[in-house]
């Protein structure tokens, strides 16, 4: 394995360590269930990728980044809304999907570009996920759209 590979999958794990101390953290204090659901099943599909990764370093006798679930604290009281802590695991998961796609950008190894491939696809249904329940919410505005010049034409008389 390259250095470029290796510095990709550690800077990958440790991203998603914080993501899934952040999971763990939020889904502790949800109120909603629809949203402890998702919190928790984001920290197990974190876990899977750091594992794979870890795996991956491991075989070459690499080690790899600290885990911090033991720094979690026990509080179920939530000093965030709910909809920050939705809106904040959303945008962490498209940055996700960005850091794993430059992963797979620099990778010259079939096994690590088909794994990045596979996560990549897992976390994309995660993050439309997550999108979908800030829409159920009423917690997400339609971003600024271009304008359907072919609708403008068509209103002239």
């Amino acid at each position: 394995m390259n250095a470029t590979e290796i510095t990709g999958l550690c800077f990958n794990i440790k991203k998603t360590v914080i993501k899934i101390v952040l999971e763990i953290g939020f889904s502790q204090v949800a109120h909603s269930k629809d949203l402890r659901k998702y919190f928790q099943r984001g920290a197990e599909l974190c876990h899977k990728h750091v594992e794979i990764f870890t795996t991956i370093l491991s075989e070459d006798n690499l080690p790899s980044p600290k885990q911090w679930e033991s720094e979690i604290s026990n509080s179920t009281v939530s000093p965030f809304s709910e909809k920050l802590m939705l809106y904040h695991l959303v945008t962490l998961v498209s940055a996700s999907l960005g850091f794993y796609g430059a992963g797979l950008s620099v990778v010259q190894r079939r096994d690590l570009a088909t794994h990045y491939g596979r996560l990549i696809t897992e976390m994309g249904k995660y993050a439309e996920d997550g999108v979908n329940l800030l829409i159920k919410y009423g917690w997400l505005e339609q971003p600024p759209t271009a304008d359907d010049r072919n609708a403008l034409a068509s209103k002239k008389k």
